[in-house]
């Protein structure tokens, strides 16, 4: 394990430094408490890329490494390796963003707001660091708290409905976690999580701790049918709210999946794998129906999302590396997309306050740039060429194809769907004569919205045309994945015989 000084831990907990700095700000000073927020979330970035450029894409081991006695046998253990390191980028390069488009739309308790969000940017990278199973679970489950008083606190009409669904679904799940975790360490005798990667689980004791950490991934992702939560939770929550929710907190549940359930219990993820992709073929057809009837805006957009989760779980279980990469790009690309589009949302939520789709229409006349920047997004979502949307699905459909031709020709279908529901959106919102008078004086996208919209733009586009930078830093730890899993199922087939 390659080890390089406290860094991992200054960017996990710098956040909290400029949290504490904001709560002993005067709460009416609201100028310096977003300026403390903003330049926390970029200095913090800032660390992160250090990270990227010393990190070594050669290796699969972690590095970073940083191992401290904790509490009693648990230990204090972070590191990175070529999977985690791109979700910490993406968390830290989201955060400034989601800071600026709340600049001017939050107007009550901004201080809160503000401390509520530099907290849960700790909570989140801490998931992706951690290399101790228990330090993994807090992360985890702390992460639920800063979301349940974001959306109960600065959401909409239905707030308090949404915060406590989302809390319930997700807690339920990760009790069933728990009891796995304390199973596995009275079995293995350690919470290391590259330890425990090693460690040969009986088959039968494998079933069972597979379904416990999957109850906890499947609806933190979430999947068909435990995916009712999220609807609900995006609509109500505020637009930086529902960039977190959908570019971060979705992606621990696939991460979890390739960090726990493929390298530690390999026997039962492969005779599982059915289950997932009849699973992930009824999400991917299913919630791209229900997207083409929504009426609500930010509800279309979550369902979609259900749907692009579906092919992150086919190309997870398909147990080979254009699946896994396939798996691993289609979340940082759907992160980066689903940001945008609820940013998109947010901006003209907060001119005309209205999600129905029917209030708008005619846009293109008024608003171009926007227009320009919510067609990227569009075609991204859809899987166009070109856009950072199709490596993904293409890839993940080529592991399919590998593993299972029905699943890949049904998933397909998907992507047929998507462009249905996609293009039926854009068609309403921003074509069409400009008729309804509310929209007469509605004004484009101001320099601060144009800021936060222009990187999305550029990485939807360019990672569509160069998908290296992304592909380079997993290929080693995906190679590494897989032939673990595939000598974990010949020497139990050669036990067997």
């Amino acid at each position: 394990m390659i080890g390089n000084g406290y860094l991992l831990s200054l960017v996990t907990f710098l956040p909290l430094v400029g949290a504490a700095l904001i709560a002993v700000q005067n709460g009416k000073a609201l100028g310096n408490i977003r300026l403390i927020a903003l330049y926390t979330t970029i200095i913090t970035f800032a660390l992160s890329l250090a990270i990227w450029w010393n990190f070594d894409k050669g290796t699969a081991a972690f590095q970073f490494v940083e191992d401290v006695a904790w509490l009693g046998p648990l230990r204090y253990k972070m590191g990175v390796d070529g999977i985690s390191m791109l979700f910490v980028i993406l968390t830290t390069f989201l955060m400034p963003l989601c800071i600026l488009a709340a600049w001017e739309s939050v107007e009550t308790r901004v201080k809160e707001y503000m401390i509520a969000f530099l907290i849960l940017e700790t909570l989140m990278i801490g998931v992706f660091c951690a290399l101790d199973l228990v330090l993994f679970y807090l992360f985890f489950e702390a992460g639920l708290i800063p979301m349940f008083i974001i959306i109960g606190v600065w959401g909409g009409k239905r707030r308090v409905y949404a915060s406590f669904k989302f809390f319930l679904y997700t807690l339920l799940g990760s009790v069933l976690m728990l009891l796995a975790i304390m199973a596995m360490y009275w079995k293995a005798g350690s919470t290391d999580i590259p330890t425990l990667m090693a460690f040969k689980f009986p088959k039968d004791m494998q079933w069972w701790l597979w379904l416990a950490f999957f109850a906890s991934f499947a609806v933190k992702m979430p999947m068909w049918p435990v995916h009712t939560w999220l609807p609900d939770a995006h609509v109500e929550a505020p637009t930086g709210g529902s960039v977190i929710l959908a570019a971060i907190l979705l992606k621990m549940g696939g991460y979890g999946f390739l960090r726990f359930s493929l390298p530690m219990f390999p026997l039962a993820s492969q005779e599982l794998a059915p289950l997932i992709f009849a699973m992930s073929v009824v999400a991917i057809i299913y919630t791209s129906l229900v997207a083409l009837a929504q009426e609500d805006v930010k509800k279309l957009i979550a369902y979609s999302s259900v749907a692009h989760m579906g092919f992150v779980t086919m190309g997870i279980f398909t147990f080979n590396a254009q699946g896994i990469d396939g798996a691993i790009f289609q979340m940082l690309s759907h992160g980066l997309v689903s940001a945008a589009l609820f940013l998109c949302v947010g901006i003209v939520y907060d001119r005309m306050h209205t999600r129905e789709i029917a209030a708008y229409g005619g846009l293109v006349h008024r608003m171009p740039i926007y227009a320009v920047c919510f067609m990227v997004f569009t075609m991204a979502n859809v899987g166009l060429p070109g856009t950072s949307g199709f490596v993904g699905e293409f890839l993940t459909l080529l592991g399919a194809f590998r593993a299972n031709t029905w699943v890949a020709f049904l998933a397909t279908t998907g992507v047929i769907l998507s462009a249905a529901y996609a293009l039926y959106l854009y068609r309403r919102m921003i074509f069409g004569e400009l008729e309804k008078p509310s929209l007469m004086g509605i004004k484009d996208m101001n320099i601060r919205e144009m800021v936060v919209m222009a990187p999305l733009v550029i990485l939807t586009i360019g990672f569509g045309f160069y998908p290296a930078p992304i592909l380079d830093v997993t290929a080693v730890s995906v190679k590494k994945l897989v032939t673990g899993y595939e000598a974990a199922i010949k020497t139990a087939a050669l036990a067997v015989k």
